[in-house]
């Protein structure tokens, strides 16, 4: 018997739905928001009313993409938080009315779980090289930049997180403060592939243990600019490629030094990373170079699956579906989680 999981993810922007069927993803749609560079930022209540508007047809797309009907689902999975509770209100609301009306179970999803296990979502056999339990993860999203011993499918303990911004918060408000359109991670990421990542030094937290800071990068790289456009009005486009380089290098070579510790520290050589940082060009090829130095096995998630999406819901929720993990319909959302 198949076991058909139909996933949804609306905890911020991206309106999502996939389809995987005993493993193998069959469909993965997203809906993307545009409204919000607007603004420079996710609006909230511009954000929950589009899911509104894009839930049905993602959902419908999925479907139709995978060659199944709302007759094969076995269970839906579903993003519970964190995220805008808004936003999470529309996907848990529209799951929870799908469960019943197809009397199958819901199951609901950790966003940050689902993105460590975005590492296993792949679409046929031949894609199939999974890290083996246990492996150290990397997350690093915009709001969330934690270690994590995975131990099996469902089980996790964080050796490591930040005591206050994440990684992908320092990128996004730096390039804020260069003046750089939302979002303004990707854009740092594209403006450094041709600057000098040696041009600039900006300050690193000496945090104790496996935990990581990031507020006092944010400041020193403010401060710098503050003197540099004090000098020179124009520093910010004159140097753009360089400052955005220089940048880049401190964050990943944080990360890495951390990374190194936990791979000590664990004895642990299947080594993953994951979130939406994760995407970040940089930091891909610092982990493959270490990979290939420390001897370790490295795993990092496909381009389309390191960003939200459903795929890495759906999958999250096959490995549930797999353990009799369901929810019930009084289950309600959560904007923070303080665990995994």
């Amino acid at each position: 018997m198949n076991v058909t999981i139909l996933g949804i993810e609306s905890s911020c922007d991206d309106t999502s739905a996939a389809v995987i069927e005993n493993g193998y993803l069959l469909s993965n749609r997203i809906a993307n928001q545009q409204v919000h560079k607007e603004y420079g930022g996710v609006v909230p209540e511009l954000a929950s009313r589009a899911h509104q508007q894009n839930i049905v047809p993602v959902v419908d797309a999925a479907l139709k993409e995978a060659g199944r009907s709302l007759a094969d689902i076995s269970a839906i999975a579903y993003t519970r938080g964190p995220g805008l509770m808004g936003a999470l209100l529309v996907g848990s609301s529209f799951s929870k009315g799908l469960s019943m009306a197809l009397n199958v179970p819901l199951i609901d999803i950790n966003h940050l779980h689902a993105h460590i296990l975005s590492v296993f979502i792949v679409r046929n056999k031949n894609e199939k090289r999974f890290p083996g339990f246990p492996f150290l993860c990397l997350l690093v999203s915009g709001g969330h930049t934690q270690l994590v011993v995975m131990k099996n499918h469902l089980t996790m303990e964080i050796i490591g997180q930040t005591i206050d911004d994440a990684a992908g918060e320092a990128f996004d408000k730096c390039a804020k403060v260069m003046g750089l359109p939302y979002p303004g991670g990707p854009l740092i990421d594209e403006l450094a592939r041709q600057g000098d990542p040696h041009a600039y030094t900006f300050a690193k937290a000496v945090v104790k243990g496996l935990d990581f800071s990031f507020s006092g990068l944010k400041t020193s790289f403010l401060y710098f600019l503050r003197d540099r456009l004090h000098e020179n009005k124009a520093f910010i486009n004159d140097h753009k490629h360089d400052l955005c380089a220089s940048l880049q290098e401190t964050i990943i070579d944080s990360l890495m030094q951390k990374l190194i510790m936990a791979a000590k520290e664990t004895g642990i050589n299947d080594i993953a990373i994951a979130g939406g940082v994760s995407a970040n060009s940089g930091l891909r090829e610092a982990v493959n170079r270490l990979g290939a130095r420390k001897d370790w096995r490295v795993y990092i998630p496909a381009m389309q699956y390191a960003t939200d999406n459903a795929a890495m819901i759906a999958i999250t929720g096959y490995y549930k579906y797999l353990n009799g993990q369901f929810s019930s319909q009084q289950m309600t959302p959560i904007a923070r989680f303080d665990h995994l």
